[in-house]
């Protein structure tokens, strides 16, 4: 029988305790049902609902300009020339459509496909969702030859719809927000991030106009793109050698869903295609990737064996070859998208499959038998991927045959832990053989791994997959996370050893090198550990810092100042802070500064205590939220290309620390 207990509350429920939330307030209960979080990824989510509606009247043909600027009060401005929100008294509400519009969830003219053939937004909550969030929002509408005007405070409107002016010929809507501190702890925006963004629809919308401004720092960014997707690859692939000196374009319209496709070959050994439904980013994939997969493969192959490049009694070629070294982009505009998936990213609209494949098989058949020279570069480079590819299976048999002699399976210098629940267990991959063996000792061995890297491993971003699985390093890895290689078809998460993959690299240049090829293996062929969120960076100190028995860390230049400042320490006193240097603390004690050159330099209860115990430690979780950014760093710094990466250096040597 169950215990009267009221240590959770009263233990009466009657009509009293049923709450309704009216109007914008479920939103300000529960954000993250909205916008995903509250951390920077939902505050900057907050703009792309603003911009999306000006991307509606984009689509539909209305707008051909968008302002975007972080005011200096941390605020966001977004400006369109559409035709501007409706502001006369809606027909059933009895108030103005504008306020009906700011206040109201599902409220909006996406849901009419008489006002909105396509849309952007996913679910049609986009700015009254903002308005809910903001500290205050005000809006002006340009439209009728007039001006209209409303403010709201967190959502609620200051007063009613108000003319303020007149107007010629301008039509459009402007908004400014500033985001609620009660809501997002962080306001701060990144104007390289929405930046981003915004290059990428201009990318997919051809001919719009948009500009970035940033108040803060006076920087002003303007995109617009006359090729649309053609420069989109361009711009994906530089830096890259491509087999054709414009990339392949294929359009087409049937049954109301309009498709977009543009791709080139490079001379790489990985695939980089991009997704997108009605503006938003699929990263998922869907069935328009899938019947643009089916119909790349099926027409590429019946080409090459058409035409004899293909030689069918030595070589199955597999969808993955005729992949390799591809930079595509697929839009599609989709009237009724049906999204799935864990992030609601992924197209499940069955009939887009075969129009895509049909669009794609005939545009692209034609193009081949157009341009014989092309489709003979880019085929005999989908058999060098297939021949690399039987190289490498033939490798991975060698490996497990390898495997299959150690008794336990697993690389010998692995220091496993004891504890067998993936879901406790933690692996850190450690930079040398001396730090190495300072974790080992420091470590807690229930559920801490410990795997040492001799040296540098290989640059995947320069290697077929034979030279990868012939690599020592990278080998030892994949044995001992579990998963098999994130290209294969032997990849299974479910077979992770461990719940954290830890990097841990000396913080100098050497330590940032490895840890950059490290993140370029994960990035390229075990993608699904950085996707379900399994990758971490340790972050060990650089300096020590004692006064009397007191001893603290710190982790960069900055922090040091921090902890130096809470002592009342001057920093200029102190001079030769290379090894043991001294300066003088408050009350004439002795304050001592010493800088690690590296872990192996840490003995194990230092580097416990900084790096390896949960309760103290601090590691940087790595994230995919970026996805164009980051293969398009990766290409820069790790690619065959000297120029971009010397440009890159150029441009970003201000922030660059250097050892001396």
């Amino acid at each position: 029988m169950a215990k009267n207990n009221k240590t959770n509350g009263e233990q009466s429920y009657t009509e009293k305790d049923i709450q309704v939330l009216k109007g914008l307030e479920h939103v300000r209960k529960r954000p993250a049902m909205y916008i995903g979080d509250v951390s920077t990824r939902g505050l900057h989510h907050l703009v792309y609902e603003v911009v999306d509606n000006s991307i509606d009247e984009a689509l539909a043909g209305f707008c051909d300009k968008i302002i975007l600027s972080i005011n200096k009060d941390g605020s966001i401005t977004v400006e369109d020339n559409g035709r501007g929100i409706p502001t006369g008294p809606h027909p059933t509400e009895k108030v103005s459509t504008l306020q009906v519009v700011m206040t109201q969830l599902n409220a909006g003219g996406k849901f009419n496909r008489d006002t909105y053939k396509v849309s952007g937004g996913l679910h049609g909550v986009g700015v009254s969702v903002v308005n809910a969030l903001s500290e205050f929002l005000e809006v002006e509408v340009y439209r009728d030859g007039k001006i209209f005007y409303q403010k709201y405070k967190k959502g609620v409107p200051d007063k009613p719809v108000k003319e303020t002016g007149k107007v010629k010929q301008k039509t459009g809507t402007r908004t400014t927000f500033l985001p609620d501190g009660e809501i997002f702890k962080n306001r701060v925006f990144k104007f390289e991030t929405l930046e981003d963004r915004l290059r990428e629809l201009a990318y997919l919308n051809k001919d719009l106009q948009i500009i970035i401004k940033d108040e803060r720092t006076d920087k002003t960014e303007e995109f617009k793109f006359k090729g649309g997707l053609i420069d989109f690859v361009k711009y994906l692939d530089e830096g890259e050698k491509v087999l054709s000196a414009k990339p392949i374009y294929i359009s087409g319209e049937k049954e109301n869903i309009q498709v977009e496709i543009a791709f080139q070959y490079n001379d790489s050994y990985s695939d980089d295609i991009l997704t997108f439904v009605n503006n938003i980013n699929t990263i998922e994939g869907g069935t328009h990737l899938e019947g643009f997969k089916a119909a790349l493969t099926r027409t590429l192959n019946n080409y090459g064996l058409k035409n004899g490049i293909i030689k069918s009694e030595k070589l199955n070629l597999t969808g993955d070859d005729f992949r390799e070294g591809l930079t595509c982009v697929v839009s599609t505009k989709v009237p009724e998208p049906q999204f799935e998936g864990q992030t609601k990213t992924k197209l499940g609209n069955s009939e887009v499959k075969g129009i895509i494949q049909s669009i794609t098989s005939e545009q692209l058949n034609e193009f081949l038998e157009e341009n014989p020279s092309i489709a003979k570069r880019i085929i005999e480079k989908c058999v060098r991927a297939a021949e690399a590819r039987e190289a490498a299976r033939h490798a991975r048999e060698l490996a497990r045959r390898k495997n299959a002699l150690e008794i336990s399976g697993l690389p010998g210098k692995l220091s496993d832990c004891s504890i067998t629940d993936p879901s406790m267990c933690e692996l850190y991959l450690v930079e040398g053989d001396s730090a190495g063996g300072s974790a080992k000792q420091g470590r807690d061995r229930r559920f801490q791994a410990i795997l040492p890297l001799k040296g540098k491993i290989l640059n995947v971003e320069k290697a077929r997959r034979n030279k990868i699985y012939e690599n020592d390093e990278i080998r030892t890895m994949v044995t001992a996370i579990g998963t098999g290689l994130g290209d294969t078809d032997d990849f299974d998460i479910t077979k992770a050893r461990y719940d954290k993959i830890i990097v841990m690299c000396d913080a100098d240049v050497d330590g940032s090198h490895i840890r950059t090829l490290l993140l370029t293996f994960f990035y390229r062929h075990m993608k699904p550990i950085i996707d379900t969120g399994r990758l971490y960076i340790a972050q060990p100190p650089l300096f020590k810092i004692k006064k009397g028995k007191t001893e603290m860390y710190a982790f960069d230049d900055d922090d040091l100042n921090e902890k130096l400042k809470s002592l009342k320490v001057d920093r200029k006193a102190v001079v030769h802070e290379s090894s043991e240097s001294t300066g003088g603390g408050e009350g004439g004690s002795r304050v001592a500064i010493s800088r690690f050159k590296g872990l192996g330099e840490m003995n194990p209860e230092q580097l416990w205590a900084t790096t390896m115990n949960p309760e103290t430690r601090t590691i940087l979780q790595v994230t995919n939220e970026n996805a164009l950014a980051a293969d398009k760093l990766f290409k820069i710094l790790m690619g065959e290309e000297v120029e971009p990466r010397r440009k890159f250096i150029e441009d970003n040597a201000k922030y660059a620390n250097i050892d001396a």
